[in-house]
Parts: structure tokens; C-alpha cells; sequence
């Protein structure tokens, strides 16, 4: 089920990744502080990054049209490469839609060009060295992994309206079908 503006702002609750990963905080409990993530109806941050090819995009740059922005951990691993690939097989669909697909990790440049090249990855690929955007979409913080704690990306995605507005929230996703599941998703979305 989709969390409608209306049903966001009646029941601050509602996220539409609750559907897809039976829990609220799911496999991120015990990986970073508990805060409120963004809710549907809020005001989608900005941002100004550079994608794989050293271009500067802005959110900004998507108003007028739908805008998938899917956070990854890492590039070239196995979930985050099934995941872009996946988005990437799907990305036609959600042209057809008038909809922008836009991947951000904390990765360099460099390593961003590496992956789209080596995975024929066509959608802007976005490097977010020091987290700060992330940290805005509250995607971005404290991970434990094999017994070390360090800073990284979580795995979310925001659905935003072309007028800027988060749409729909996926928290803690599983890379396998989250492409897939969100394009399920857009018969529940308003017309742009």
C-alpha cells in the first residue's frame, strides 16, 4: 500500500516500505540512532553533486517530473550492483512515466564512473564523499559490521513529486526487486 500525502499527514506513521519489510526499523535497529525519517508530504532536500562523469546535478534539476532517489552502500558489491542493475533494466518504465532515476553513495567520482562503465549503468550515478545529503534523507550514519563500527549509507529510496514533495519512503530495502517493487507501486501515485 502507498502512503498518500493525505494518508502521510493524517497518520505521520505510514511509510511505504512497512509493506515490503514487515518492520518500521527492520534491519537497521541495531546499526544507527533512531530518528524520524522523512515523511511523505515533506519537502524533498536539496542537493548539488557530481555524478559518474564529474557533472553537477541539483534535486532541482528533476522538478517538473517524479524522481526515484535510491541511496546505496557501496559500488561495484554485489547488492548495490543488483540493485543499479535492476533500476537500470526498469529504467525505461519509469521514463515512460516521466520519472529520473538517481542513485547516491558516498563513493568517489572515480569509482562511481568504474561502476556505471563496468555495469553499462546509464542514470546518474551521484558521489556523496562526506554523506552530508545523505545525512539530510536521514540515510546516512552509524553502521556495525563483523564486530567494527564506522559511518556508511543506508539503504533507502524516496519517491519525489514533480513539485518536490517525498512521495513515498523504502527503508532498509533488499536490493533484490526494490526496482521492480517501486515501479509496482505507481498505479497508487497521483498523476503528474
Amino acid at each position: 500500500m502507498i502512503a498518500s500525502v493525505e494518508q502521510g499527514k493524517a497518520n505521520r506513521e505510514t511509510r511505504v516500505g512497512e509493506e515490503r519489510t514487515g518492520t518500521k526499523r527492520n534491519a537497521y535497529n541495531d546499526r544507527r540512532e533512531r530518528i524520524p525519517m522523512l515523511d511523505v508530504g515533506d519537502t524533498a532536500p536539496a542537493f548539488e553533486l557530481q555524478n559518474q562523469h564529474g557533472e553537477t546535478v541539483q534535486r532541482s534539476d528533476f522538478d517538473g517530473q517524479r524522481l526515484v532517489l535510491y541511496f546505496y552502500p557501496r559500488a561495484n558489491t554485489d547488492g548495490c550492483t543488483t540493485e543499479a542493475r535492476e533500476f537500470e533494466d526498469a529504467l525505461e518504465a519509469f521514463e515512460e512515466r516521466d520519472t529520473a532515476v538517481v542513485g547516491i553513495s558516498d563513493d568517489p567520482v572515480s569509482d562511481l564512473e568504474t561502476f556505471a562503465d563496468d555495469h553499462d549503468l546509464t542514470f546518474d550515478l551521484l558521489s556523496d564523499e562526506n554523506g552530508e545529503v545523505a545525512t539530510l534523507y536521514e540515510s546516512y550514519g552509524e553502521k556495525r559490521m563483523f564486530g567494527n563500527t564506522f559511518d556508511g549509507v543506508f539503504r533507502n529510496t524516496y519517491v519525489v513529486d514533480p513539485d518536490g514533495r517525498i512521495e513515498a519512503v523504502y527503508e532498509g530495502v533488499s536490493p533484490d526487486g526494490h526496482a521492480e517493487a517501486v515501479l509496482d507501486d505507481f498505479p497508487a501515485f497521483a498523476e503528474p
